[in-house]
C-alpha cells in the first residue's frame, strides 16, 4: 500500500513540475503515473550500478555527483516513456532536485498518518 501512495505521490509531483518547469512536459496523468513507475524502476536498478562505477568522481566531488547520476536517470526516463519530454541536461538536474525535495516533503508528511 505504501508502494502505491509513493507512486501516486510522485506521479503528482512530475505533472505539477511539469505544467510549472519550461522544457518538462507530460502528456496525462496517466503517463505521469508510468513516469513514476519506470523511475522507481531505474532507480532500484540502474542507480546502484551507476554509483558504483562513479564511485570515486562521487567521493572526489563528495557527494554532489549524484545530482548527476539523477538527471541521467531522468534523461533515461525521458527514452523510455512517450509522453514525457524533457528538453535538456540542465532542466533535467533541476527537474530532478525538485522532485526529490518534494518527494522528501510529500513522503514524509504521508508516514505521519
Amino acid at each position: 500500500m505504501i508502494f502505491i501512495l509513493r507512486i501516486l505521490l510522485t506521479a503528482v509531483v512530475v505533472v505539477f513540475l511539469a505544467k510549472f518547469l519550461p522544457g518538462v512536459t507530460v502528456a496525462g496523468y496517466l503517463t505521469a503515473i508510468i513516469v513514476a513507475l519506470v523511475l522507481a524502476l531505474l532507480n532500484l536498478i540502474v542507480k546502484p550500478i551507476l554509483i558504483l562505477f562513479t564511485l570515486p568522481v562521487t567521493i572526489l566531488t563528495f557527494g554532489l555527483f549524484l545530482i548527476v547520476i539523477n538527471a541521467i536517470i531522468i534523461l533515461l526516463a525521458d527514452a523510455f516513456v512517450d509522453g514525457f519530454d524533457v528538453s535538456g541536461f540542465w532542466i533535467a538536474v533541476l527537474f530532478s532536485i525538485l522532485l526529490s525535495i518534494f518527494q522528501s516533503l510529500l513522503f514524509s508528511l504521508a508516514e505521519r498518518k
